[in-house]
């Protein structure tokens, strides 16, 4: 966005058009919230690397009841259903409860930003003895397997025209990995181009 901001200022220098000084003006807005965005999203995967404070006794369900709102908010007027199957009750865990709303939050989000309109995004959760697992599941546009290893890079990102539409940085994925490796996990996907994406941490 930052080389973006300088072009358009420099074609704004000289340019006499009324309507294209306007047009060029809007870019530069646009670009301008899309820095902002991503000096954001730096800053919470900063906070995220050096955080470790893993004590809280958190309830699971709840912070899972969180991003589901947060879901249909972002889902509001797609026609994209976002819900919670086979929860418990409550689900007791140590853990960093901002860590976990932050991945929670950009599972569901992202689920919702690369469904289409239909479509369906589920958050469920499994308990053994040892590990507690959430899922987020899409019926979406899924993950060629060629950008399966990638996706959780940081800035990298698999549709660079569809990122753009829905104001993605890159980073999302990227902070998920983070929370499930501070809480000793690990995070994986499994997807299908054309048909949809699991996410399990």
């Amino acid at each position: 966005p930052v080389g973006a901001i300088a072009v358009l200022a420099e074609m704004l220098a000289d340019e006499p058009d009324p309507e294209v000084i306007s047009t060029l003006s809007n870019r530069v807005v646009d670009e301008s919230h899309r820095a902002a965005r991503t000096i954001d999203v730096l800053l919470e995967l900063s906070r995220i690397e050096s955080s470790r404070n893993l004590d809280d006794s958190v309830d699971l369900v709840g912070v899972i009841a969180e991003a589901v709102a947060r879901g249909r908010m972002a889902a509001d007027g797609r026609r994209v259903v976002v819900e919670a199957v086979d929860t418990p009750q409550s689900l007791w865990v140590r853990a960093d409860r901002a860590q976990l709303s932050t991945a929670m939050g950009n599972l569901v989000e992202n689920g919702v930003k690369y469904s289409d309109a239909g479509g369906v995004v589920q958050v469920g959760v499994r308990r053994s003895e040892r590990w507690v697992e959430v899922m987020v599941a899409d019926q979406g546009v899924g993950i060629p397997a060629a950008d399966l290893d990638r996706v959780f890079e940081r800035f990298y990102r698999v549709d660079k025209a569809r990122a753009r539409q829905t104001g993605g940085t890159g980073l999302g994925l990227a902070i998920v990995r983070h929370v499930a490796t501070n809480h000793g996990g690990v995070v994986s996907v499994q997807s299908l181009e054309g048909e949809g994406s699991t996410f399990s941490f």
